[in-house]
Order: C-alpha cells, then sequence, then structure tokens
C-alpha cells in the first residue's frame, strides 16, 4: 500500500488503514501523525478512507513536484487522492520534513505543529477540498486546516 513501502506503522479499525512510512533519518512521532489523522478523517465523517502518509527526502520530493507538478523543486507537502494498488483504493500524503522545517521558521510554530499543518492540508486535499479552486474554496479549506491545527497538543 502506498508510494512508499518501508519502515511503517498501521493503524487498523472498522475498515480504516492508515500507514505511516518514514524514509528519512527525521525523527518521526508515528502515533502524533496516526492521531492527526483520524482526528481530521472522523471530522469530515470519512473514517473509512485508507491513508499512506510518506515522510521523504528532497531529492524524492523534487522528482515527485516535478513529476505530478511540472515544477523541478521540492515541496513541503504532496496529496494523491484515490491512489489504488490493485486491492484497495487509498489517498497519500507525501511530506518532505527538510521543506517543513524551514518553513517552520517563517510561520513561528514548531517544526511538530508544522509537520501537523502540512498533513492536515494534504489530508483536506485528498477528500477533495481545494484551495486553488477559487477564493470561497480557500476560505473553507483554510478553516478546515485551522480547526484541525487547534485541535492538535
Amino acid at each position: 500500500m502506498g508510494l512508499f513501502l518501508c519502515n511503517f506503522i498501521n493503524y487498523c479499525k472498522m475498515h480504516i488503514m492508515i500507514e505511516v512510512n518514514n524514509l528519512t533519518k527525521f525523527a518521526v512521532d508515528k502515533a502524533f501523525f496516526l492521531g492527526v489523522a483520524k482526528k481530521v478523517l472522523k471530522g469530515e465523517n470519512k473514517e473509512k478512507e485508507n491513508v499512506s502518509i510518506a515522510f521523504v527526502l528532497e531529492e524524492e520530493m523534487q522528482k515527485l513536484n516535478k513529476k505530478y507538478r511540472g515544477k523541478d523543486k521540492p515541496t513541503d507537502v504532496l496529496s494523491f487522492e484515490k491512489v489504488s494498488d490493485f486491492k484497495e483504493e487509498f489517498c497519500e500524503v507525501v511530506i518532505c520534513p527538510a521543506i517543513v522545517k524551514e518553513h517552520a521558521k517563517d510561520s513561528k510554530l514548531t517544526v511538530k505543529k508544522e509537520l501537523a499543518t502540512v498533513l492536515i492540508h494534504g489530508l483536506l486535499h485528498c477528500l477533495g477540498y481545494d484551495h486553488e479552486r477559487s477564493k470561497e474554496d480557500e476560505e473553507i479549506m483554510f478553516k478546515k486546516q485551522d480547526y484541525y491545527l487547534a485541535k492538535v497538543k
């Protein structure tokens, strides 16, 4: 399951699977990210969604960003809605901790909170929200993002 299979933890309950893969040397609190993902999915009544969360190096993120968005530079988060591994469908959120760490300096958030922010952002994209579609959609998505971030401890 997921684009990145290695070093993972799964959470399975009532047909939901959340997988966290860390392909970096960055210390990732997997239980924390499982909790964030569960809060968003529950809050959006999407508890039956399968989710894969991958933490990748800058080089890998740059390749993905170039391939899927035509931008030849690393980014903080990418989302892939309804990926299939022939057994089931799931959404994938790919996060680059090195880029997030740089953004945390500007946002005045801790790195952990900034990581939670990009995870929430990516999950909302997976669930169909798109801040680039219209000003109204942007307001809705960022209001939800702030709501879920406020629930993160």
